[in-house]
């Protein structure tokens, strides 16, 4: 079999070269960025494309339905590159391919046990010559490259082997580690609501960390070295074009492309991305009259169908690890304000099979059920239409032991009255786009609709920043960080119930 392949573009070339585990000792690796420049070889007439040099824009894994882990990446170019599982290097599939407002998006499943993920990228010492150059140069090219002559005889398997062996021994690879799983995360961190608004009469300066503050706080929550990163939701706020009138969001992109999802996501999450997989919500900005194409293309648990549109709603699913499971909902098209009668029977129906998952789990959701702001004379009130008149009598099944949400953007932390059953609230959405106003003390809250809730006590935190849960035990330590890494408050989950004690001066 011919150690080179024959694609289906009649243009480029280079040799295809596996990265295997017995090979690890004879390659040198660095964890440095791709090259930004696209090469490709002419070897004996066979044509084989080189996808390894295309620029990477952005790079993570996430978990999808089943805790399965997946890596994507977005490039630039068309093709996408390839990434090696523990030093076994394979290529990576189409996941959305380019158009005019969004780049190439790629992805791969991460093996279970995975010790060492990365994307592969061949590295020269001596650039390749031009594309059009004659076969002399690029036979030059080859033996300087890897000291071994082409084969005078190519088409001989043993002479074919002996010089790819050769080629595979001397080849040397840039590496961009990415996260793997961890069985039973110790070190959580919660976040979410991070883009720059820009919306109606509401105009953040995006490029003053003092006003937007996201990048600063995804970097401080980088710095604690998650196992798992919980996302929940919200992320691009650079809705609306920039009136000529405001100063501070001129030139700035907006809507659903990559530009702002980068500006708003991306390029601020890069060292969170880095260190820990992520739990990705949908939320409202995600819906399907807002960015709900790109969030679908660039973070969807489901496979993008470019044909199929913008799905209005998507189905829970469950994150298993060894001592917690997360169940995951998409609320997005769940309004406050009024009831979708056609959306209850749906939400009954996922809220109902909660109680066929395991405990303990925690139900992640973007819009929180019973979430609160400030009301008239500063009296907390709240909760979500839509979502109360989903919940049966009885209320929360037994397996959810917390819920986390974003949405509002503050932190809170309540505990509800023992009658219906409703576990207590850990909200976090805080990352940068504009604070809600919050009474600090949440006891005597005034809910919509008729669900019989009530809080029994609750604190919130109105400033930006994000929370750390760290496994103690007999139960969670939750850190409430500010922007700058500083703790603001100590809260614990234990024996259903949230704390937040004031700290002792």
């Amino acid at each position: 079999m011919s150690p080179f392949t024959r694609a289906g573009l009649a243009a480029a070339l280079t040799l295809a070269v596996a990265l295997t585990g017995a090979e690890a000792g004879k390659k040198r690796v660095m964890p440095s960025p791709p090259p930004d420049d696209s090469h490709v070889v002419v070897i004996t007439g066979y044509l084989v494309e080189e996808v390894a040099t295309e620029t990477v824009r952005a790079a993570w894994t996430q978990y999808g339905p089943g805790g399965v882990l997946e890596a994507r990446v977005v490039v630039s170019g068309k093709t996408c590159p390839d990434i090696a599982f523990d030093l076994k290097r394979q290529p990576m599939q189409l996941r959305a391919s380019a158009d005019s407002g969004f780049l190439t998006v790629c992805s791969a499943p991460v093996p279970a046990g995975t010790k060492q993920a990365a994307l592969a990228f061949r590295k020269f010492d001596n650039k390749p010559p031009k594309i059009g150059a004659d076969e002399t140069a690029w036979k030059t090219w080859i033996e300087k490259e890897y000291g071994s002559p082409i084969p005078t005889h190519p088409s001989a398997p043993v002479a074919n082997e002996e010089w790819r062996q050769r080629i595979e021994a001397k080849t040397k690879y840039d590496l961009v580690p990415l996260p793997v799983p961890v069985a039973d995360p110790q070190r959580i961190i919660i976040i979410g609501d991070g883009g720059c608004r820009s919306k109606g009469d509401k105009h953040q300066d995006c490029l003053k960390p003092e006003a937007w503050p996201f990048a600063q706080v995804a970097a401080e929550a980088a710095k604690l070295k998650p196992d798992l990163v919980i996302h929940v939701g919200d992320y691009v706020s650079r809705e609306q074009a920039c009136p000529a009138n405001v100063a501070v969001c001129q030139n700035q992109p907006f809507g659903d492309n990559w530009a702002a999802w980068d500006a708003d996501t991306f390029t601020p999450l890069k060292p969170l991305l880095a260190v820990a997989p992520v739990v990705f919500t949908r939320g409202n900005h995600e819906d399907c009259n807002r960015e709900g194409l790109g969030f679908l293309r660039l973070l969807g648990p489901q496979p993008f169908d470019p044909k199929a549109g913008c799905i209005p709603h998507l189905p829970p699913y469950s994150v298993p690890f060894a001592r917690l499971n997360l169940v995951v909902s998409d609320n997005a098209d769940a309004p406050e304000t009024s009831v979708v009668e056609p959306s209850v029977p749906v939400y009954r129906t996922e809220i109902a099979n909660l109680a066929n998952e395991k405990a303990p789990t925690w139900w992640v959701l973007h819009r929180p059920v019973w979430g609160l702001i400030s009301g008239p004379l500063g009296v907390p009130i709240g909760g979500n239409q839509t979502l109360i008149a989903a919940v049966p009598e009885s209320g929360i099944p037994a397996p959810v032991e917390l819920m986390l949400s974003g949405h509002i953007h503050t932190f809170e932390a309540i505990n509800y009255t023992p009658e219906p059953r409703v576990p207590p609230q850990i909200l976090s959405g805080r990352g940068g786009d504009l604070m809600d106003p919050t009474p600090a003390n949440l006891h005597g809250a005034i809910f919509q609709g008729s669900s019989g809730v009530h809080v029994k006590d609750g604190i919130s935190v109105p400033e930006f920043g994000f929370s750390l849960m760290t496994r103690t035990e007999d139960g969670w330590r939750i850190d409430v960080y500010d922007g700058h890494g500083r703790i603001q408050r100590v809260c614990q989950f234990h024996n259903s119930r949230v704390d937040c004690p004031v700290a002792k001066r």
